[in-house]
């Protein structure tokens, strides 16, 4: 599918990548450019290159934008997921979710021989083409003509050759699938707006030999009701449906988180500023009943007027008052002191104060991640966290899925485990609920023996 090789070529199909929500399908022209709104880009400059190289403008946009050192792309090789994302969009497309969903309850994988109704613009096709593989077949129908001539002119662009995928023109739901695939199909895939009509078409292309796998694909709830009232109708078992929903996840990196003996230093160090602030309290208050007091005692022993002139010539001369425990004095000995701090613990303990207690820790540092010579942080001092957002994507189509186990396959199971078991397959088949008892053969033999009769006078 598409080129393996590493770089790329004139001819080659590339996927040309602009940003998260604008791909889109390129084919390598030589002396072609691209223009976009980020700049101009020459073909020329696209082969050679291996696949996944980043490629900057060689000259700005018309609006002006991008330039030598603006705008930039990837060039991507071509994948089923990359072509989900960048075809051109002929009908309503099937999304990896859904495909991924389909494949895996279907059960297609290498060897395995599909059919798909509704080729449209080939999303689903060019993943089931890779998943079954060379040895696989892929024969997938179109009901409007022009779509499937450009699909099948997408197939061969894409190295899809007919002997991997086989496309047709046809109208599946009044003339079938013909002949040709009768009895030989491990899986169908109906995309259609009316599948029930399909069903018995799809039924006869269905592998005898084995169990069979269908799966429908509908936008309406009215859609899957009909299509399972013909699932039953044309004695398919295990119908169930299915909606996929997604909802997206951010995914970020981190700063790895402290050990617990740094986070218990932390709390340590943290007690001791609380310790420190509460005694400081202590010690601010104490001075300010000292001070009151002090203040209280100089104006008791003087009139007002005399305190008044006192502290008015003590402002003026740059003085405090006469006595020892004036209003200056203990500002001068609160703002001006010279002690160092172990002095002012040992003050501390002198006049009754508890001291506060020095605990020696190590210091603490964050892990930073260091940057290397390309300017990229080291991943190994983060760890990657995810969030899962509360957004969640809306409904995309219902999904009913059926399998089909033929009468002669399910005998011949039931052969092999006991003939128990053979009539628990032949309830399933004819649509009954099978009993959860199941006999052995002596006990079938012994119930199958008429019963003797009693007469009266046999004793």
């Amino acid at each position: 599918m598409w080129s393996s090789k590493r770089t790329i070529a004139a001819g080659d199909t590339v996927i040309v990548w602009m940003t998260r929500d604008s791909l889109e399908p390129l084919v390598v022209t030589p002396n072609a450019v691209l223009h976009n709104k980020w700049g101009q880009y020459p073909h020329n400059a696209f082969i050679g290159l291996p696949y996944g190289s980043k490629v900057r403008s060689s000259a700005p946009s018309n609006s002006g934008r991008g330039g030598p050192s603006g705008g930039f792309l990837y060039i991507l090789r071509p994948t089923p997921e990359l072509w989900t994302l960048a075809l051109p969009h002929r009908t309503q497309i099937l999304y990896i979710a859904d495909i991924s969903f389909v494949v895996n309850w279907l059960n297609i994988g290498p060897g395995k021989r599909v059919v798909e109704a509704g080729t449209g613009s080939g999303s689903f096709s060019h993943s089931v083409a890779r998943t079954v593989g060379r040895e696989g077949r892929l024969f997938t129908f179109e009901f409007h003509e022009q779509r499937a001539m450009k699909a099948k002119a997408e197939f061969e662009k894409h190295g899809l050759s007919p002997g991997l995928v086989t496309l047709q023109h046809r109208n599946v739901c009044k003339d079938g699938f013909g002949e040709g695939i009768a009895d030989s199909i491990d899986a169908v895939f109906l995309d259609l707006p009316a599948p029930w009509e399909a069903i018995p078409h799809a039924k006869k292309v269905l592998r005898k030999d084995g169990v069979a796998r269908i799966c429908c694909f509908s936008p309406c709830i009215e859609q899957v009701i009909r299509t399972v009232t013909a699932l039953n109708d044309a004695g398919f078992s295990e119908i169930t449906m299915f909606e996929t929903l997604q909802r997206p996840i951010e995914v970020s990196s981190t700063p790895k988180l402290a050990s617990i003996e740094d986070a218990a230093d932390r709390l340590k160090a943290a007690e001791i500023k609380r310790e420190e602030k509460r005694l400081r309290q202590i010690a601010q208050n104490r001075e300010k009943e000292a001070l009151d007091k002090a203040l209280a005692e100089g104006g008791g022993s003087g009139s007002s007027g005399a305190g008044k002139r006192k502290q008015s010539e003590g402002d003026e001369d740059g003085e405090g008052g006469e006595g020892e425990n004036g209003e200056g004095d203990v500002k001068r000995a609160k703002t001006q002191s010279s002690t160092t701090p172990e002095e002012r613990e040992g003050e501390k303990e002198e006049e009754g104060l508890p001291r506060v207690p020095v605990l020696t820790t190590r210091e603490i540092k964050m892990p930073v991640p260091a940057r290397s010579k390309s300017g990229k942080y080291d991943m190994e001092g983060k760890i990657a966290v995810s969030k899962a957002l509360p957004e969640v994507r809306g409904h995309t189509s219902y999904l009913t899925f059926a399998c089909l186990v033929p009468y002669a396959y399910a005998l011949a199971q039931g052969e092999k485990k006991g003939t128990g078991a053979v009539v628990e397959v032949k309830e399933v088949v004819n649509g009954i609920t099978p009993s959860t008892e199941t006999k052995g053969e002596g006990e079938n033999e012994k119930s199958a023996e008429p019963e003797p009769e009693v007469k009266v006078g046999d004793a």
